[in-house]
Order: structure tokens, then sequence, then C-alpha cells
């Protein structure tokens, strides 16, 4: 017998899960998601006993999500609890014989029991369990959405950002009186080339007040990319400067997968309400931003 099916036979998955043995899939993957949450290695990575709790876990949710290894396993419980039950009914003279008598055969017929499940368990080892995949991967999304929701918490605590203004950069290059290209900048192009730093929500090239403009972005963090590393085409430079919602304090790095879609971060209606206030906010912000600039282009006209 190998020693991953000794291990399993050691164990109560069901027990180790808190399921009865006539649970549903749906009950067990249900129940193993509450229960690996507090134990992933993500959230306890200096506690061994966590994470050896975690893979038990898994290899439960891996056998008893599985029809044929589920029924292999739940054959040789049986056979043990059958076996415990005629052993009780001895009398503790016949129980020393039958024990000894026995002993040799029950090796042999755990060896040939387990031998079903052995092979069910290299067969999930080959193929993948798509169960224990697909919860894994629920799992750490659900901690992602856990850790951005602190992150998001502790920023508004500790004076990261400022108030609810979305962060703007503004934008200036040289140009000549009559050149039609305005230096080579336009709305296309100020775009592709802000965009790599993350969501761009508007760019805003002034018509009057040439060589300028405003980019809105979505994340302080993008705005903070862009600001630090574009220097714009190589014939004509550009000068970028914050507006408005220059961080207080350095922001630590996002790691891969840190900025979700908004649609991925709705959990419940509150969530949707507070978007929807979010997106009427910088729509108010914006035109706000638009009338600003109208003012100083018929303000250096006026001085014209």
């Amino acid at each position: 017998m190998s020693g991953k099916a000794k291990d399993l036979l050691k164990m109560d998955l069901y027990g180790l899960l808190g399921v009865e043995n006539t649970a549903t899939t749906k009950e067990i993957k249900k129940a193993y998601r509450q229960k690996a949450l507090t134990c992933h290695p993500d959230k306890n990575p200096d506690n061994p006993k966590a994470v050896e709790l975690f893979h038990q876990l898994s290899q439960a949710l891996e056998v008893l999500t599985d029809a044929a290894a589920r029924a292999a396993y739940d054959k040789i419980c049986a056979a043990k609890k059958q076996a415990e039950e005629r052993t009780r009914k001895l009398d503790d003279k016949r129980k020393k014989i039958k024990l000894e008598r026995q002993a040799e055969a029950q090796t042999q017929e755990e060896v040939h029991i387990s031998r079903t499940l052995e092979e069910e368990i290299a067969r999930l080892r080959e193929e993948g369990s798509r169960q224990l995949e697909e919860e894994q991967r629920l799992i750490r999304e659900q901690i992602q959405r856990e850790r951005e929701a602190q992150q998001q918490q502790q920023t508004g605590e500790d004076g990261c950002s400022k108030s609810n203004l979305t962060p703007k950069l503004k934008l200036k290059w040289k140009y000549k009186k009559d050149d039609e290209t305005n230096g080579g900048y336009s709305q296309d192009i100020l775009l592709r080339l802000l965009q790599k730093y993350g969501d761009v929500l508007n760019v805003i090239v002034s018509s009057k007040k040439r060589g300028s403009a405003v980019v809105e972005y979505a994340t302080v963090r993008a705005a903070e990319l862009a600001f630090k590393n574009e220097s714009g085409l190589s014939g004509n430079p550009l000068k970028i400067s914050w507006l408005e919602g220059q961080p207080e304090v350095v922001l630590p790095s996002s790691q891969p997968g840190h900025f979700m879609s908004t649609q991925g971060a709705l959990t419940n209606e509150r969530d949707y309400e507070s978007v929807v206030m979010m997106r009427m906010r910088q729509a108010a912000e914006r035109q706000k931003l638009i009338e600003q600039m109208q003012r100083e282009d018929e303000e250096e006209d006026a001085r014209s």
C-alpha cells in the first residue's frame, strides 16, 4: 500500500470537513471552502500546522468529490467498521485468540481492499482534480478580495489618498503657433502613451490653450507610475505635474492581480451603490475641470 493511501486511511475525511458520510458534493465543497479559508498558506505563511491542515483538507476534497475514489474510500471505511464491530462482540479470551488468528488475514484483506483506493488516488494525480483546482481558485479570489477591502480601509484611515478626488495629471509640451499637429500630440496619441500605466478615465486636450492637456486615472498608483516614468515623444518631451490626488505617502508596489475590475469587486448592493456614487462624483469633477480649462483659455485670450 502506498504512503498516500495509508495516510488517507488514518484520517476521517468526513470528520475532517465536518460533514456526514451522506453529504452531497455541494455540501462537501461548501464545508471545504469554509475551513480552507481559515488555514490557507497565504494567510498562515509561518504556521506549518495550518499548512498541513490545508493539505489534509485538500486531500479530503479531492477524494470525496470524485465518485470512484469516494466509493473506494467508503468501502474501506465500512470494512474497518465491520471488523471493529465483530471484535467488540468477542469476550476477552476469545478476542485474544481471534485477533491472533486474524492478524495476518486482516492485513491481507486490508491490502486487497485498499488497492482500489490506491489506484483511484494515482488516477487523480495523473488527471488532476478539477473540483480541487476550482475550489482552490475560488479561495484565492476570496482571499484577494479580503486583502483589497482591508487595503482600501487602511488607505481611508491613514490618509494615503485625498478624500474622493480622482488622480489627475497636467501635461505640457512645446508647440509652434502655426503647427496644426499641436507639437505632435493628440488625444489618441496621449491615450496610447498613458494607458499602459493603468486605466485612463479621461484625457482632455485644451482646444485654445495649445500645448497642454489633463489626464484622469482610475487609480493613484497608475497616475504615480505615469508621473515618474512617462517622457512623451522623443522629439518633444512631456512635462508632467500633479493636478489633483497626489499621494501624501509612498504607496506600496502593487502585487500581480491587485487591481480587479469594478464588476468583479461588486459583492452586494451596497458595493454597487458606492460605485454609482463614485462615478457620479467623477463625472462632476470632469465637468468642473473642463469648465476650469475653458475659463483659463478665455482669460488668456483676454490678456492677449
